[in-house]
């Protein structure tokens, strides 16, 4: 009864460590990783490449009409050991964390269109159970009836820190402020748009790490998945 698979949402503020954790329990669960940050970046950047944002009006309408043209997966890379996403057939793993795509990604989330298709997707990875996802509105509008509903927040002093390590890291030029101004500025959009907006679904653990290890996040849980796996 133990191997009973279930659905994990896990949802909250940009940098809050979502993605850090889904990856560690679905690598430890062997479950399908399901990172909805990673797709609403890459049809953000393929929006970029058709210069859709080129004029201050841009044309939303043109936009959605693209849309039939995004084909995304997710594929195990064995060399690094994670899932990386795909846009028609082109890994783009690595280019949709720009802070370019950052900037933007908040406009093309807000698009029914684009929710709508993306949803369908994650919905259809999701429907033999056994997924571990994260985003914003996973426990609330992808997968309402998933059996453990994670919400996490952390400071935005925390969240910013971490942020701005991850893309010294891959190389960017950016300043701590740029960052912080960048995810006060999401936090804002992410929570006052009309469909789907962010906010903790009523039925969910919510957990702060602003002071908590990764190991501290995990053992917790771990606890929590296998009271809802019985």
């Amino acid at each position: 009864m133990n191997n009973r698979k279930i659905v994990i949402t896990i949802d909250g503020y940009s940098s809050s460590g979502k993605s850090t954790l889904a990856k560690a329990i679905s690598k430890k669960l062997q479950y399908n990783y399901v990172d909805s940050g990673a797709m609403y970046r890459s049809v953000t950047l393929f929006a970029i490449r058709k210069k859709v944002f080129n004029s201050d009006l841009w044309n939303v309408q043109n936009f959605t009409s693209l849309l039939k043209e995004i084909n995304l997966k997710f594929k195990w890379n064995k060399k690094y050991n994670r899932t990386d996403i795909f846009l028609n057939k082109e890994n783009i793993q690595s280019k949709i964390r720009s802070e370019k795509v950052a900037t933007k990604v908040s406009l093309i989330a807000q698009l029914p269109e684009v929710r709508k298709k993306l949803t369908l997707i994650q919905r259809n990875i999701g429907k033999n159970r056994g997924i571990v996802i994260d985003g914003r509105d996973a426990g609330n509008y992808v997968f309402p009836k998933s059996e453990l509903k994670i919400f996490m927040k952390g400071s935005i002093e925390i969240r910013t820190y971490r942020r701005y390590q991850d893309l010294k890291k891959r190389g960017y030029e950016v300043s701590y402020e740029e960052v912080k101004k960048n995810l006060i500025y999401r936090d804002i959009m992410d929570t006052s748009r009309n469909i789907s907006p962010l906010k903790k679904p009523v039925d969910s653990i919510e957990i702060d790490n602003t002071f908590l290890s990764i190991e501290e996040q995990l053992n917790f849980i771990f606890q929590l998945i296998n009271k809802r796996k019985k």
